[in-house]
């Protein structure tokens, strides 16, 4: 186990840096920071020229990128527009989005597994279609329809929750935002719970277990579930980051100063360190998740073992 975690742990490393460089490529070389940082006035030619120099932007493109990449790896990923360290930012956003990301994480697993349990169990019957049909219907409906729909019924017209999330966005705020962002994930999660229990239900390991005389919640818990959530687990995995870095639709309706937030604001003000910080942070979440998600194949299937 040890040995397969360095080797992957060492093939994060060429990821990490193609995805990074990618990403600082395409918001550095495909848009111009200092013109941004000047918006619809012209920047005086010397001003301008300082302000590269400073920044490093009179350098070829891939020494802009080491130099990046030096700076983050002694914790400094630049200032923003605004002055303010985009260190700084990630402290009082990330925080904020793991809160809404654990909120929604929690959701999309206990409902989704569960009915994706009982309409497996029920395949064909009028559970399971019920089920489909809803989740049909979650995955077709867009993320800000369905956050503008709840946020008007629960926040506006009923006044059960708050209809916005307080600046310090606690875990009690952000139960209606984290519904919202786990609705499409929840369905995904129902439909692949379902599939993999209805194919697993007629194996010979659930025929033996139940020959054996074995209690039905145990054949379905210890036997059935464990061998059918390696398809949900490598979802649930990868969402997770998916979830931080697709928050900025459920961020904005509910306004929640998040990763979304920061990430919508640097993309509309052409804010390349705070895009280029954050995203680096992501990729470095989803790399993470990934490997999680290995981990935890050996755990559900003792037959999978690593060398």
């Amino acid at each position: 186990m040890g040995r397969y975690v360095i080797r992957r742990l060492l093939q994060m490393i060429p990821v990490f840096i193609g995805s990074t460089f990618l990403i600082f490529f395409m918001v550095y070389a495909l848009g111009d920071p200092v013109a941004a940082l000047f918006g619809d006035k012209a920047p005086d030619p010397a001003t301008a020229a300082r302000i590269r120099k400073d920044l490093y932007l009179d350098q070829p493109l891939w020494k802009q990128y080491l130099h990046y990449m030096g700076q983050i790896f002694q914790g400094d990923f630049g200032t923003a527009f605004n002055g303010q360290s985009v260190t700084e930012l990630m402290a009082s956003a990330f925080p904020v989005t793991l809160r809404l990301t654990i909120v929604a994480i929690v959701i999309e697993i206990v409902v989704g597994i569960t009915l994706g349990v009982i309409s497996g169990l029920r395949r064909g019957k009028a559970v399971d279609t019920s089920v489909l049909v809803m989740t049909l219907v979650v995955i077709s409906v867009p993320t800000f329809v369905t956050g503008y729909l709840l946020q008007y019924l629960f926040g506006v017209k009923w006044g059960w929750v708050r209809p916005t999330v307080s600046p310090d966005a606690p875990f009690s705020e952000l139960i209606l935002p984290g519904i919202v962002l786990a609705l499409v994930s929840l369905a995904y999660v129902t439909r692949l719970s379902r599939t993999s229990i209805a194919e697993n239900v007629k194996a010979d390991y659930v025929r033996t277990a139940v020959a054996k005389g074995l209690p039905r919640r145990r054949v379905v818990t210890r036997h059935l579930l464990r061998n059918s959530l390696i398809p949900v687990v490598t979802f649930i995995g990868t969402d997770i980051g998916a979830l931080m870095g697709g928050a900025i639709v459920t961020e904005r309706i509910f306004n929640i100063h998040g990763v979304g937030y920061q990430l919508y604001q640097g993309i509309l003000r052409n804010n390349s360190p705070t895009v280029v910080g954050f995203v680096t942070i992501l990729v470095i979440v989803f790399l993470l998740a990934n490997l999680l998600v290995d981990l935890l194949y050996a755990v559900l299937d003792p037959r999978i073992r690593y060398a």
